[in-house]
């Protein structure tokens, strides 16, 4: 008897894992096991959109039918504690052992903690779900000062949206400047201008010692140093941790992610691990890679569906993500660290612009801002390895299109 594949986690790769497979021509049962009550829906309007549009509704991955129509049995509200290799069954909180054939781990990442005094105030908020912020979103209406802690996509895209909201909006970084791993520092400079010129408190280079409050409500935040910034909410960005404890608990090798394939298959060859929660070879790094980003998580998904279906496909794509804070657009693509070359195209002072970085003279990464076609362009361009030179980057009359063909 067949017992087909077993999904753990209500993902963007778990979805997107399940489709493949059926599109490939995978006919054996699929089960997709979510821990959230709510259907699997889109994570990025959370930080954006959500919260500042008037309507409470979530963004769905995909129509209510199409679990039906693919055959997909979707388990919501139910929590994976283990998984027996040797019997091939994954173990949920209550108890029930459920068998597979193939396993698929989607268990995404979590929220960092902060571990300070005042953690447990109400008002101090994390933001991953979509019941998260929701939180957020009630308490923004009857507050108007909210600190940030974390000065990365998250903690900016909230900050950008608070702002937005009329509220007063100070953003608190431990290091230097916002986006460190993500942006070098010119660029990251030029963001931290655009938030000061919305309005924004930008605390740089500073750590949280306290959150402090009366009557269980936090009312400000204690700075290393002193300094006391008043805050009636408190959105805690400071990045995530990898949901592998029912890797590790299983034996699968992991190394702040599960170490897998080009095909998502770990150590165990009937167990796959896709999206926040792994860590994958890329040709586009010296070094596994474990990507937040739904393009990474998505085609995972497309590669690890089709070789469960018999169509072995590797995923080799190109990493490429976005962020939307007040009316800019970053869109980036490729990996830019390591660059020993930079040119810039477009207007920084009009907010239309390209980055574009090279090593050994190869463009390796662009991040464009309010620019999408050449956004386009440029993942063309740096997955290709094209052969561009900083001064042809730079001038607007060099045909970028014709280069990447």
């Amino acid at each position: 008897m067949a017992h087909g594949l077993v999904i753990v986690g209500g993902s963007y790769a778990a979805v997107q894992a399940a489709a493949s497979a059926r599109q490939g021509g995978y006919q054996e049962p699929i089960r997709i096991l979510s821990e959230d009550r709510h259907p699997p829906y889109q994570r990025p309007p959370l930080s954006k959109a959500f919260l500042t549009d008037a309507g409470d509704a979530s963004v769905p991955l995909r129509a209510d039918t199409f679990y039906a129509e693919q055959r997909i049995t979707l388990e919501l509200g139910t929590r994976v504690e283990g998984i027996d290799r040797g019997s091939k069954h994954v173990v949920t909180a209550d108890g029930v052992r459920l068998r597979y054939d193939k396993l698929i781990l989607a268990t995404g990442a979590r929220p960092r903690t902060m571990n300070v005094d005042g953690s447990a105030l109400e008002g101090v908020c994390l933001l991953r779900s979509l019941d998260d912020a929701r939180s957020i979103k009630r308490r923004l209406a009857d507050v108007q000062s909210v600190a940030v802690v974390g000065g990365g996509f998250i903690g900016l895209e909230v900050a950008a949206s608070c702002a937005k909201l009329g509220k007063k909006v100070t953003v608190i970084e431990a290091l230097p400047r916002l986006m460190s791993r993500a942006l070098p520092p010119m660029l990251a400079d030029w963001f931290a201008n655009q938030h000061r010129a919305h309005g924004a408190d930008l605390r740089l280079g500073i750590g949280v010692a306290a959150f402090r409050g009366t009557g269980g409500n936090v009312h400000s935040v204690g700075l290393s140093g002193g300094t006391e910034i008043p805050a009636q909410l408190v959105v805690v960005g400071i990045g995530v941790v990898p949901n592998e404890e029912l890797a590790k608990g299983a034996g699968l090798s992991c190394a702040n992610g599960v170490l897998v394939d080009t095909f998502g298959r770990s150590s165990d060859p009937d167990i796959f691990a896709l999206g926040d929660c792994s860590r994958h070879p890329s040709r586009y790094s010296d070094t596994p890679l474990r990507l937040e980003s739904v393009q990474n998580a998505m085609d995972q998904g497309r590669a690890a569906g089709a070789t469960i279906a018999g169509k072995e496909t590797p995923y080799d794509t190109i990493p490429w993500f976005w962020s939307d804070q007040y009316d800019l657009k970053l869109q980036m693509s490729g990996l830019s660290a390591g660059h020993d070359a930079h040119a810039v195209r477009g207007s920084l002072d009009e907010g239309r612009f390209s980055v574009f970085y090279f090593r050994a003279d190869r463009v390796i990464g662009v991040d464009s801002v309010n620019r999408p076609a050449e956004h386009l362009l440029a993942r063309k361009l740096v997955a290709g390895r094209s052969a561009l030179s900083p001064v042809q980057a730079a001038d607007a009359s060099f045909d970028l299109k014709a280069l990447a063909g």
